[in-house]
C-alpha cells in the first residue's frame, strides 16, 4: 500500500471529526477524502496559514466552498503546524506538507499515534489555535 493510500485509509476512517492543522494543502485527492467526510457528516475544521492557502493550487478555497470550516492566521508569521486528528482520538503528524510534490518528491515523514498522551496535546493545540484565529478577534485598521 502506498503512503498516500494509507493516509487516505486514516482520514476515512473517520467518522465524528476531522481537525486539520496544515500549513500548506494543495493535494487533490487528500482534499477530495476531506470534502466526502464533511458530506458523510463528519465535523471538519482546518487551520491553516493565511499566506500559503491563497496560492495557485491551495484547496483551502474548495474546501470553504464546500461548507467547511476554516480559520487562519492573522500574518503573525506562519502557522506552521502539519498534524491531523481523527475522531478526537489518532494523530497523523509530520513534516509532511500536504501538497502532490512533497507527496511525490521529497523526503517527509509522519507519524500515527492513537496514545492519549500524545494525542491529547495536539488536541489542546488545535483548539487552542482554533480560538484564537477565530475571525472575531481579527484586527483590521
Amino acid at each position: 500500500m502506498s503512503s498516500t493510500s494509507r493516509l487516505l485509509q486514516l482520514l476515512l476512517s473517520a467518522r465524528r471529526s476531522l481537525d486539520l492543522c496544515l500549513f500548506s494543502f494543495s493535494h487533490q485527492q487528500l482534499a477530495r477524502a476531506v470534502r466526502i467526510l464533511h458530506r458523510r457528516g463528519v465535523r471538519v475544521r482546518v487551520v491553516t496559514d493565511e499566506q500559503y492557502m491563497g496560492l495557485q493550487g491551495s484547496q483551502i478555497g474548495l474546501l470553504r466552498q464546500a461548507g467547511i470550516q476554516v480559520r487562519h492566521d492573522q500574518d503573525s508569521g506562519y502557522m506552521h503546524h502539519k498534524f491531523a486528528i481523527v475522531d478526537r482520538r489518532l494523530l497523523i503528524t509530520g513534516s509532511l506538507n500536504w501538497t502532490a510534490s512533497a507527496i511525490q518528491s521529497n523526503r517527509e515523514n509522519l507519524l500515527v499515534l492513537e496514545d492519549t498522551e500524545y494525542v491529547k496535546p495536539f488536541l489542546d493545540e488545535f483548539e487552542r489555535i482554533w480560538e484564537e484565529y477565530n475571525p472575531i478577534n481579527y484586527k483590521f485598521f
